[in-house]
């Protein structure tokens, strides 16, 4: 998933410990088991039962990047609805979305992510289809939170979120624009709205500072 491959940019460079918890919410009457996919080169994560009606806590580790999808009991083991994730990402933020690129049809699965204490931002449906979710690789869906606890409903139970304010998502492509050349001094706000930047080359006769590769200039991608 290029989910993946974006957050690996800079998922690994976390220096501060936490603890990563994700929440699984079944909101119905079936017996699940999660299965995670970890990026390549992050460690596995073992599969959870989560019983029909229940709310089973799994830990995740430092700086992990990678997926999740639901198994219903009795039912093949295929990849359906995803839940994406890459904690401690760049300015130690927490990345997540809910992915229906791979298998858009599956709604019996994974359906809602946000995070535990603030509620907010929300990504997923309760309902499928929904405008708040990944369906094509560049929608602007990704969400961010500085925290480290999520939950992830299961099911086509009533959602038992109580949904506060949104906040703006980003686009992936922001994630892969932000991973290099980036001065420590350089911070943007938490939830960072620019489309995209670019690096271009200095102005001729333009002095450079020693490291400097070019300048940066903002470029609107809107549709």
């Amino acid at each position: 998933m290029q989910f993946s491959q974006l957050m690996s940019l800079f998922g690994a460079a976390a220096l501060v410990a936490a603890t990563n918890t994700v929440t699984f919410v079944s909101t119905d009457q079936t017996d699940r088991t999660i299965y995670f996919t970890p990026n390549a080169g992050y460690p596995e994560v073992a599969p959870v039962e989560v019983p029909a009606g229940q709310s089973i806590k799994s830990e995740v580790p430092q700086s992990w990047i990678g997926n999740w999808y639901s198994v219903s009991v009795g039912a093949d083991n295929i990849p359906g609805m995803l839940g994406e994730v890459a904690f401690q990402g760049w300015n130690d933020l927490t990345y997540f979305d809910v992915s229906a690129i791979v298998t858009p049809g599956d709604h019996d699965g994974v359906h809602e992510m946000w995070p535990a204490q603030g509620h907010t931002p929300t990504s997923g449906c309760a309902e499928f289809p929904c405008n708040n979710a990944y369906y094509l690789w560049d929608d602007v869906q990704t969400k961010t939170t500085p925290e480290t606890d999520l939950i992830c409903t299961l099911g086509t139970g009533a959602s038992p979120l109580n949904a506060g304010e949104e906040v703006p998502a980003v686009k992936r492509d922001f994630m892969k624009a932000n991973s290099r050349h980036q001065s420590d001094k350089l911070r943007y706000p938490p939830f960072f709205s620019w489309d995209s930047f670019r690096l271009s080359p200095p102005p001729k006769g333009a002095k450079r500072n020693s490291g400097w590769v070019g300048f940066f200039h903002l470029e609107d991608m809107k549709d």
